[in-house]
């Protein structure tokens, strides 16, 4: 009945976001009787062989989904993206050497401020003069950069990188709201991390796929918890794991790939953020925030053309059941988070919302 529920409202919450409801279902009764076990898997060892092929089939389904071999190792980690804000420079950055980052939002402002504080760190491109509202172009990579590191997506400002650059040091990307909602090649990246709660799972765990081949060559002694290579040697469990968010993530990941996989999700984001986009494009009452060629494909950034309105407009939303539109306190206005497991159905419901409010105040 909850569950029923839940399913009316629409839910285009920036994170953590919507989950498909039969992820939701199965998950629920795991926490009563996990695996036939008459146990709750919030109570059994993670030791236990049942819950060890959870995080197998975890790791294991990243690495087909992405269709990269065994020099890639996954892991699930806590700290949220935030951690590998650290633990990136911690495990790539050298002592003699430096790492390059395009700054393109909130979030990679935070990943700068961390690297900096483990080592030499240069920003090579910005769209900070224009508060993050597209993506630099036309940058140099320098080719003795530790790694470039970059965010494929920024939540705030609803861009989002269309494509990704070619380099001759390893790429790592902090996926966190676009992981799998559209086809990359992975083998260009040596690093992919993201936490788990926009697209893959709840919050409590974060995803990290690494090359193997890129670590090991700081010159540092390294802190046991910050390594790449103990958490690798140790299979996702050298402490306790996320034990519940790795099994929602498992079930998402299985829903993904049930259902069609990457090229069958991609096909439907892109239905959504057209349908979206067209109406805010269309509509007299709203403008888009962003460059419209880096506009993001999961968070539709939008304001009134007449902020006066805007309690007029809340009506309209609360009265159609739609939660988790209001933008960033940092900017203001409205995001519509449309990530995988939002139905095309729930976007169509908003654009409906948006022609009823332009009628009556036009």
């Amino acid at each position: 009945l909850i569950l029923t529920t839940m399913s009316k409202v629409h839910n285009f919450s920036a994170g953590p976001g919507i989950l498909p409801i039969d992820v939701l279902k199965q998950a629920s009764e795991a926490c009563l009787n996990f695996d036939n076990m008459n146990l709750s898997l919030l109570e059994i060892s993670h030791r236990s062989k049942n819950y060890v092929a959870v995080m197998d089939e975890a790791r294991a389904l990243i690495k087909e989904l992405f269709e990269v071999g065994d020099d890639y190792e996954v892991m699930y980690l806590g700290g949220g993206a935030s951690m590998q804000f650290a633990m990136v420079p911690y495990n790539l950055l050298t002592e003699t050497g430096f790492a390059a980052y395009l700054n393109t939002g909130v979030w990679a402002s935070k990943a700068i401020k961390e690297s900096k504080i483990i080592g030499n760190t240069k920003v090579i491109a910005s769209s900070e003069d224009k508060n993050f509202s597209y993506i630099p172009k036309g940058y140099e990579i320098p080719k003795d950069a530790d790694y470039f590191h970059i965010t494929s997506n920024n939540t705030i400002y609803g861009t989002q990188l269309k494509s990704f650059p070619k380099c001759d040091v390893p790429l790592v990307c902090d996926m966190s709201s676009d992981l799998f909602s559209r086809k990359v090649n992975a083998k260009d990246f040596s690093l992919i991390y993201a936490g788990a709660q926009k697209n893959i799972g709840p919050a409590g765990s974060t995803m990290v796929m690494v090359k193997k081949d890129i670590l090991g060559k700081t010159g540092r002694k390294m802190l046991s918890m910050l390594d790449y290579n103990v958490h690798i040697k140790g299979e996702s469990m050298y402490n306790t794991p996320p034990v519940f968010p790795v099994y929602v993530t498992m079930l998402t990941l299985r829903w993904l790939k049930q259902n069609g996989g990457i090229s069958w999700i991609e096909g439907i984001n892109q239905k959504k953020a057209d349908l979206l986009y067209n109406e805010i494009d269309r509509n007299s009452q709203f403008v888009g925030t962003t460059a419209k060629e880096d506009r993001s494909n999961m968070n539709a950034c939008f304001l009134l053309n007449k902020p006066e309105l805007e309690s007029e407009f809340e009506k309209f939303v609360k009265a159609a059941n739609i939660d988790g539109i209001k933008g960033h306190r940092d900017v203001g206005g409205y995001r519509a988070s449309i990530y995988n497991a939002m139905p095309i159905e729930s976007v169509q419901v908003l654009v409906e919302v948006m022609k009823a409010f332009e009628a009556k105040f036009a």
